[in-house]
C-alpha cells in the first residue's frame, strides 16, 4: 500500500533515505499517533539486506523519499537484460491494485477447482466500501475455499498483510492447512502448542499480534481476558471469523469479542451455514458488525437493506448444482433401523411412560422447578441415547434437587416425589448392560457388515449427543470388533472427539481421520464435530447412534461427509430404540420423531437445499424445545415439523447471490508465468549459480519439482508455519516447490494417504517426511513466501534511486514510468504503468500499456543485450521532463480512474445521511432519557467514524512518480533503429 505523510509519499518498492542509509520500502501502514510505519530492507552496503522499521513522524524518524527528478540512469549489462526485466516485474508485483478495481486478479492461480460460485463472495466483498461480508453458504459448499480466494485478492491489493483468523479449536489446523496448501497463505497457529512457542520465541511482554502479521486462533482462546488486552492494541487488514453464528447472542463473551474486532479491521469476513437464530434483531446486529449504517433499527428492516452484506447459496442453487456434480457424489437415502428394546430397556420405557410422560388421568409427572414441563422428554431423549446417558442425567438432576433442598429446606416435601421417582428410574438404568443394549448390538452388526475390523480400511463416523454414550462405546467397541483396547492418550482404531480434549488433541484426531494410512477406523464424536470439521477425505459412512431433535443439527452432522470433494456416495444410517411388540398406532419417540426428522432432512436436502427454513427457528436448541413442546401438547409430527416452510420467501431461507458476469483483471507481467519469474530471479540473486550456492535442482524423478536450501531470510519467512510441518518435511533444510497444479494436487492427495502415526524405531529425516499429513511439495502462488522473498531481493539489486537503461528495438528514448495517487489509508486510487516518448523533441506522447511497449521493443527472455551506443548525460537531462510530463498525464488519468471510486463514496455518504436521519427519528420513540442519550451518542460516534472512513478513502495529496527504466535504440539516442 502507499501512504501520505504531509507532502511525502511512500509506497512498497520505493527507495528512501533514513539515518544516513538507503532502504527499500517493503510494507507501509498507518498508525494512530506515530505517523507512517515503514517496514524496510537495507540497500546501501552497511545495511544491505537488513530489516528495519521506521516511523515517518517529525518526532521520531526523518524518512526522505528519493526524488524522481534525481533518478540516475545506469546501463543494464546483465545477460538478456535480466536485471531490468526482473526489476520492472517485481515492482509491478509489489504494487497493490487501485482501490476502485473490483475485478478479480488472482483467479486460476490457486490449487483449487476454478468454480464460478466460489468466486462470488470475493466479488461481493470487493464491491463494498470496505470488504465486509457474511458468507452464509449451506453446509459443504466450501466456505474455507471462498475465504481463501477473498484473502488472496485482498493480499494482491495490499489489504491483506495483517490477517487474523478465528475458528473453533477443532479445525485450527484444518483451516491453516487449506490456506497454506491451496493459496500459499501462511498463518501462525496460536493453539496451546503455538502459545508455548510464542513464550519461547518472542521477547517477554511483546504483543504476539503485533509480532506475527498473520495468525489463526480459536475463539475459546481469544475471548479470554488475557488476549483481549492484546487485541485492543492492534488493527488488522482482515479478520475472518468462522462459525460466526456463535457471535449472535448479545452479552456473551463471543459477542463482545466480535464487537471489539469489528472496528479494528478494514476487511471483516464472517462465515456460517446457520447465521440466523430465528430472531431478526440478533441477525440484524450480526450484520451491523459488517456495516453499522446498514439499518437504523436492527429489529425492523427488509432484505434490500442487507443484500450487499451477505451471500447465501445451497447445493440446489442453479449456479452451484451446475458445477459440483463431478466433485460431490449424491447422498444415498438414509436408513433407519428399529432396535427392539431388551427386557431391562423395556422396563425403563414403561417407567418413563407411566410415571413421567403419560401418568394417566388425574396424575401428573413428579417434576417441579425450572423446565418442569419439558424435563420428562429430557429423560426420554437421554434414554434414547443410552442407559448410561440416562443414568448420568438422573444423577445430575438428583444432585441439583439435593442442592436446592439444602439451600431451601422448605422445598424438601415439594421435591420429595420427584427425587424418589428419579431414584427408581436410576436403579432401573443401573440394571441395564451395554452388551444387552439393543442399539449397541445393532451397531456392532452394522459395523461388521460394513467390513470394519483389523486389516480393513473402512472408516465410519459415529455420532451421539451424549458424552456418557461416547465413553461407553469407546470402552466396549474395540473388543467386539477385534481391535486392541485404546485410550484417548494412546490413540487406537477407535477414538473419541469431544470438547473435553485439548485443542492440540482435537486437531490431531481430525487430522488422523483424514489420512488414509493411520490406524483410526471409527471416530466417536458429538456435535462438536458437526460444525466445520471435514471428515469426508477417507470416509463416506456415518451412523447416528442417537438423533438430535433438530433438523439443523442433523444437517450439520450429515454435512461432515456429504460435502464438496466427496467422491463416494455418502451412506447414512440411524439406530432407533423402540419398545417390544410396539403398537404402530402409538409409536415410540424414536419412530415418531427421530425417524421422521431423518427423512424430513433428506427431503429438504434434495429440494430446498437447507433444513433450517422448515421450522424457521434457526437455532438447534429452539428446534428441540419446539418439538418437545409439540409432543407435550399431543401434536402430530407433521403439525410440529411441516414439510414446507411457513413462508417460502423467508429472507433468511432464500438463496442470495451476486452478479457473476464480471470479467477478470489481468495484472501486467513481463514473464510468461510465475515459474519463469522465479527461475530467472534465482539466477539473478545467486549470480547465475544457484545450483552451486543453494543446491537448486529440478528432481529427476519428478521434473515438476524444484528444490533448494533456503537462506536465512527465507527461513525466517517460513517460520510462521507449524513446527511439526517444518520438522516432518524438513522445510528449513530443503524447500520443495512446484508450479504445476496437477502435480501439486497429486502430492496433496498422496500426503493424505500417509500415516500420521510415528513409525517404531529411530526417527530419521526420511521417516519424518513419510509421516506427515502435510504435502512434501508446496504449490507456488504469487503470494507464496518464496515469490515475495525473491521480489524483495530483486528490488534491492539496483542501487539507490537509479533506473536501468535498456537497448531495445525503439526509434528514440522511451521512458518507463510508474505513477500513482493514493488515499490516507495508503491504498492506491489511481495507478498507471506508462511509457513516455518524444521528450527529446519537446512533444511527449504516452502509451499506458507498458507490457505491450516492452514486447514490441523486444524486451523478453533470450533477447540480445546490445551495447549502449548513446549519451547517458543526454538521457539524464530528460529525466525531469519525463517526471513533469508524467505528473500532467496522471492528472488526466485521475479524472477517469477515480470516477468509480468517487461514485461509491458519494453513494455511501448518501446512505450514511439516510441512516442518520432514520436513527434520529427512532430516538423519538425512546421515552427514557438515559436510553435516548446512549442511542444518540452511539449514532453520533458511528457517524463520525464513517465520515472519517469516507474521507480517508478519497484521494489525497500529490501524485507519486517513479522512473523505472529507459528504452534506447541500439544506434544511439534519437537515431533510427536497425531494420
Amino acid at each position: 500500500m502507499t501512504s501520505v505523510v504531509g507532502t511525502a509519499k511512500f509506497a512498497p518498492g520505493m527507495q528512501v533515505r533514513a539515518r544516513d542509509e538507503d532502504w527499500l520500502v517493503v510494507e507501509v501502514s498507518e498508525t494512530a499517533q506515530d505517523g507512517t510505519r515503514l517496514d524496510v530492507r537495507g540497500i546501501s552496503p552497511l545495511v544491505r539486506d537488513q530489516r528495519a522499521v521506521f516511523f515517518a513522524h517529525e518526532a521520531l524518524d526523518k524518512v526522505t523519499p528519493l526524488r524522481p527528478e534525481d533518478t540516475d540512469l545506469m546501463v543494464d549489462t546483465s545477460p538478456e537484460c535480466r536485471r531490468s526485466r526482473l526489476f520492472i516485474d517485481a515492482l509491478i508485483r509489489k504494487t497493490p491494485l487501485p482501490l476502485a478495481e473490483q475485478r478479480l486478479a488472482t483467479v486460476g492461480t490457486h490449487l483449487v477447482d476454478d468454480l464460478a460460485y466460489q468466486r462470488e463472495p470475493a466479488r461481493a466483498a470487493l464491491k463494498g466500501l470496505r470488504p465486509r461480508l457474511l458468507i452464509a453458504d449451506a453446509v459443504g459448499l466450501g466456505k474455507t475455499l471462498e475465504v481463501g480466494l477473498l484473502l488472496s485478492e485482498l493480499t494482491r491489493r495490499g489489504r491483506g498483510e495483517r490477517i487474523l483468523v478465528v475458528t473453533p479449536k477443532a479445525i485450527l489446523e484444518q483451516f491453516q492447512h487449506e490456506l497454506w496448501t491451496r493459496f500459499a497463505i501462511p498463518l501462525v497457529r496460536l493453539d496451546s502448542r503455538g502459545i508455548e512457542r510464542i513464550r519461547r520465541d518472542i521477547p517477554a511482554g511483546r504483543n504476539p499480534f503485533s509480532y506475527y502479521k498473520r495468525a489463526i486462533i480459536s475463539i475459546d482462546t481469544l475471548r479470554s481476558d488475557r488476549w483481549r488486552s492484546h487485541l485492543m492494541q492492534v488493527t488488522w487488514d482482515a479478520v475472518v471469523i468462522d462459525e460466526s453464528h456463535k457471535l449472535i447472542n448479545k452479552g456473551t463473551k463471543n459477542n463482545r469479542l466480535a464487537g471489539m474486532l469489528a472496528p479494528r479491521t478494514d476487511a471483516l469476513i464472517l462465515a456460517s451455514a446457520t447465521p440466523h437464530n430465528g430472531e431478526r434483531e440478533s441477525f440484524g446486529e450480526l450484520l451491523s458488525l459488517l456495516d453499522p449504517t446498514a439499518i437504523p433499527d436492527t429489529s425492523d428492516y427488509d432484505e434490500s437493506q442487507l443484500g450487499h452484506l451477505y451471500v447465501r447459496r445451497h447445493k440446489m442453487s442453479p449456479d452451484v448444482s451446475a458445477e459440483i456434480g463431478h466433485k460431490w457424489k449424491s447422498r444415498k437415502k438414509p436408513e433407519a433401523f428399529d432396535c427392539p428394546a431388551s427386557d431391562v430397556e423395556q422396563k425403563i420405557f414403561e417407567e418413563l411412560h407411566d410415571v413421567w410422560i403419560n401418568p394417566g388421568a388425574g396424575r401428573s409427572a413428579p417434576v417441579s422447578g425450572k423446565g418442569a414441563r419439558l424435563f420428562p422428554y429430557t429423560l426420554l431423549k437421554a434414554f434414547l441415547s443410552s442407559h448410561k446417558a440416562l443414568a448420568e442425567t438422573v444423577k445430575n438432576r438428583i444432585e441439583a434437587i439435593d442442592k436446592d433442598i439444602k439451600e431451601n429446606p422448605d422445598k424438601r416435601e415439594q421435591r420429595a416425589a420427584e427425587r424418589s421417582a428419579l431414584v427408581n428410574l436410576g436403579e432401573l438404568a443401573a440394571e441395564a448392560t451395554v452388551q444387552e443394549a439393543a442399539k449397541f448390538r445393532r451397531l456392532v452388526a452394522e459395523l461388521k457388515g460394513l467390513g470394519v475390523g483389523p486389516g480393513s480400511g473402512t472408516r465410519v463416523v459415529v455420532f451421539s449427543e451424549r458424552r456418557a454414550t461416547l465413553k461407553m462405546l469407546h470402552e466396549t467397541l474395540p473388543a467386539e470388533l477385534g481391535f486392541e483396547a485404546s485410550t484417548e492418550k494412546t490413540g487406537g482404531a477407535i477414538r473419541q472427539l469431544h470438547g473435553g480434549l485439548s485443542d492440540d488433541e482435537q486437531q490431531r484426531i481430525v487430522k488422523d481421520f483424514g489420512l488414509a494410512d493411520t490406524n483410526l477406523r471409527i471416530l466417536l464424536t458429538g456435535d462438536i464435530a458437526s460444525e466445520g470439521v471435514n471428515l469426508h477425505r477417507q470416509c463416506h459412512q456415518m451412523i447416528h447412534y442417537d438423533l438430535p431433535w433438530s433438523l439443523i443439527t442433523i444437517e450439520q452432522r450429515n454435512g461432515r461427509i456429504d460435502r464438496y470433494g466427496q467422491e463416494e456416495h455418502p451412506e447414512i444410517r440411524a439406530l432407533l430404540l423402540v419398545r417390544q411388540d410396539e403398537d404402530p398406532a402409538v409409536p415410540s419417540a424414536d419412530r415418531l420423531v427421530s425417524r421422521r426428522l431423518l427423512e424430513r432432512e433428506y427431503e429438504v436436502h434434495r429440494t430446498l437445499g437447507e433444513a433450517a427454513s422448515i421450522l424457521g427457528l434457526r437455532d438447534e436448541d429452539a428446534e428441540e424445545d419446539a418439538i418437545k413442546r409439540g409432543l407435550a401438547d399431543g401434536k402430530t409430527f407433521d403439525e410440529i415439523v411441516p414439510a414446507q416452510p411457513d413462508d417460502p420467501f423467508d429472507l433468511f431461507m432464500a438463496q442470495h447471490t451476486v452478479d457473476g458476469t464480471g470479467s477478470h483483471y489481468r495484472v501486467p507481467q513481463l514473464f510468461a508465468s510465475t515459474r519463469a519469474f522465479v527461475e530467472e530471479a534465482l539466477d539473478e540473486v545467486y549470480d547465475e549459480s544457484p545450483q552451486a550456492k543453494v543446491g537448486m535442482k529440478w528432481a529427476e524423478d519428478h521434473p515438476e519439482m524444484l528444490s533448494f536450501s533456503p537462506d536465512r531470510e527465507l527461513q525466517r519467512r517460513l517460520l510462521v508455519l507449524p513446527q511439526t510441518y517444518l520438522d516432518e518435511r524438513g522445510v528449513l533444510e530443503e524447500l520443495r516447490v512446484t508450479f504445476d497444479q496437477t502435480f501439486a494436487q497429486q502430492r496433496l492427495e498422496r500426503a493424505r494417504e500417509l500415516s500420521g502415526e510415528r513409525p517404531k524405531g529411530a526417527i530419521t529425516k526420511q521417516t519424518r517426511r513419510e509421516t506427515s499429513g502435510w504435502p512434501d511439495v508446496s504449490f507456488v502462488t504469487d503470494q507464496h513466501p518464496l515469490v515475495e522473498w525473491l521480489t524483495d531481493k530483486v528490488l534491492v539489486r539496483l542501487t539507490r534511486n537509479t533506473a536501468p537503461v535498456i537497448t531495445a528495438n525503439v526509434d528514440g528514448p522511451k521512458f518507463l514510468m510508474q505513477g500513482m495517487y493514493s488515499n490516507a489509508k495508503g491504498h492506491p486510487t489511481v495507478l498507471a504503468w506508462s511509457c513516455v516518448s518524444g521528450l527529446e523533441h519537446g512533444a511527449p506522447e504516452f502509451d499506458d500499456d507498458l507490457v505491450k511497449v516492452l514486447n514490441e521493443a523486444g524486451v523478453a527472455p533470450k533477447m540480445l543485450n546490445r551495447p549502449f551506443a548513446g549519451d547517458l548525460d543526454v538521457l539524464r537531462a530528460l529525466v525531469p521532463d519525463a517526471v513533469a510530463a508524467t505528473r500532467r498525464h496522471l492528472t488526466k488519468l485521475r479524472a477517469i480512474q477515480e470516477e468509480p471510486l468517487i461514485e461509491r463514496l458519494v453513494e455511501y455518504e448518501k446512505r450514511l445521511q439516510a441512516w442518520r436521519k432514520a436513527s434520529e427519528t427512532a430516538f423519538e420513540q425512546l421515552t427514557f432519557g438515559f436510553r435516548r442519550d446512549d442511542a444518540e451518542q452511539r449514532v453520533e460516534k458511528t457517524a463520525i467514524e464513517v465520515e472519517q472512513l469516507i474521507e480517508d478513502l478519497a484521494t489525497q495529496g500529490e501524485a507519486m512518480v517513479r522512473v523505472i527504466g529507459v528504452l534506447v535504440p541500439p544506434t544511439g539516442t534519437g537515431e533510427k533503429k536497425e531494420a
